[in-house]
């Protein structure tokens, strides 16, 4: 009886290992960001100053860029979360950004139809119907779910904003708009004018 349970031992810790080491394996090849968050709006939230702060990739920085397009041209990478705002000489601006959920993705070209600082926030029928709880309206302000800044894609019902949930930057979790932390959007806002050419692209070659 002794050899037999500690067959079973053996061959249960075997088990286990195996179990262990595949998760490891699927966790060293996963792309970071890729995953889909299930997380609720939440108006009238306002985050910490230390939940703003951004780090790693998703973090402001000045990266390599190789295309052909004019300096000052807004390129989104919806499957790497990250969006691009061209300087020319083979460089960009990169910032960390939240896209669509599955269903809500899209690509296209666009141009900054309009700006808004602290933009109300009307959460459309669809979004309602998701979420019964949310108001039908909400002023601009710190809590408001679009945050700081908006900027407005062509005629659709998209835009690039702000957030009140930083924690969702570079996860799959909107109903289609593009959203970055407030110091980021606050930065983009200043820099891109009304008239810029915007680029939706589910992947970008670099």
């Amino acid at each position: 009886m002794r050899v037999r349970v500690g067959h079973f031992a053996r061959a249960a810790f075997g088990a286990a290992l195996a179990v262990l080491a595949g998760a490891f394996a699927n966790a060293q090849t996963a792309v970071p960001g890729q995953d889909e968050m299930n997380i609720a709006d939440q108006p009238g939230y306002q985050p910490s100053p230390d939940e703003e702060q951004l780090t790693g990739a998703f973090e402001k920085q000045e990266v390599f860029f190789r295309g052909n397009e004019a300096a000052g041209t807004v390129i989104i990478d919806t499957q790497q979360r990250f969006l691009y705002v061209l300087q020319g000489n083979n460089r960009a601006l990169r910032y960390g950004i939240g896209v669509g959920r599955e269903g809500f993705q899209w690509s296209g070209l666009q141009r900054i139809s309009r700006k808004q600082e602290w933009p109300d926030w009307r959460p459309p029928p669809e979004m309602i119907e998701r979420q019964p709880y949310l108001p039908r309206f909400m002023a601009g302000g710190p809590g408001n779910p679009l945050g700081a800044r908006a900027l407005y894609l062509g005629q659709t019902v998209y835009r690039i904003h702000g957030t009140n949930q930083p924690e969702t930057i570079g996860h799959a979790v909107s109903s289609g708009c593009f959203r970055l932390v407030n110091e980021d959007v606050i930065d983009l806002y200043d820099r891109v004018p009304v008239g810029t050419k915007v680029i939706i692209k589910q992947a970008v070659a670099l």
